[in-house]
């Protein structure tokens, strides 16, 4: 038997998740929403529409809705009023949290996006979310050298659409953890030892869902141990 075909033959899927709540899973708080059924309420603050009349047409909708998903991932992991929260880009771009005006320390915010879905996730150490469509397979095929060793390759296979938007969740919800970028040496550093349920190397944890036609993937990166003094 083949790779690929044992692949086919013993990878069960991913297990669902329910859209429209926000769920708990290893001390980080997520969320997936249609982005269709997305209402605006709360509504963005001042500055929140500021920086989104400042985008593309195209963009604006899209961000828009990963920011109200993430507010109300916020509210509910802090227990606070709608209007309290702000999700604004930080210094390097990456989202961060406000509260009251002012970031909360020790909160990590991430979002991603699909032409049908948005998701949010937050935790008190760094995370990563990312959602892949199954039918962007063909596309993690035609650059799979780029972030796929071909041990990894083989333990995922190639005739699986969910197996492998699911990997390369994994590698870019984890380069988001790291703070690092999908492409180059940093996804090639992010080792996929297991799929099913997910296993990554270093100090990292993960979990993978079937959202709809997407699949969403959370990744939690331990905070490097502080240097011991001598």
């Amino acid at each position: 038997m083949t790779p690929a075909a044992a692949v086919h033959t013993l990878f069960p899927g991913f297990p669902p998740i329910a859209p429209g709540h926000v769920h708990r899973w290893g001390g980080a708080a997520i969320a997936v929403a249609r982005r269709s059924g997305l209402h605006r309420e709360p509504l963005l603050s001042p500055a929140e529409r500021r920086v989104v009349r400042a985008l593309s047409a195209r963009r604006q909708a899209e961000w828009a809705a990963g920011r109200l998903l993430a507010k109300q991932v916020v509210r509910e992991f802090l227990s606070v009023r709608a209007d309290e929260v702000e999700v604004l880009p930080r210094a390097d771009g990456s989202p961060g949290v406000l509260v009251g005006g002012g970031p909360v320390p020790g909160l990590h915010v991430s979002i991603s996006h699909t032409a049908g879905h948005v998701a949010a996730a937050l935790a008190p150490e760094p995370v990563g979310v990312d959602l892949c469509a199954t039918d962007s397979a063909a596309a993690v095929l035609r650059v799979a050298g780029h972030v796929l060793s071909p041990a990894e390759v083989s333990l995922i296979g190639t005739d699986r659409p969910d197996a492998l938007a699911g990997a390369w969740a994994l590698k870019e919800a984890a380069v988001k953890a790291d703070r690092s970028g999908i492409f180059g040496a940093a996804a090639r550093g992010v080792e996929i030892l297991g799929l099913r349920p997910p296993v990554l190397g270093g100090r990292r944890r993960a979990m993978v869902w079937q959202a709809g036609d997407a699949v969403l993937a959370l990744v939690l990166a331990q905070p490097a141990a502080p240097p011991r003094l001598p």
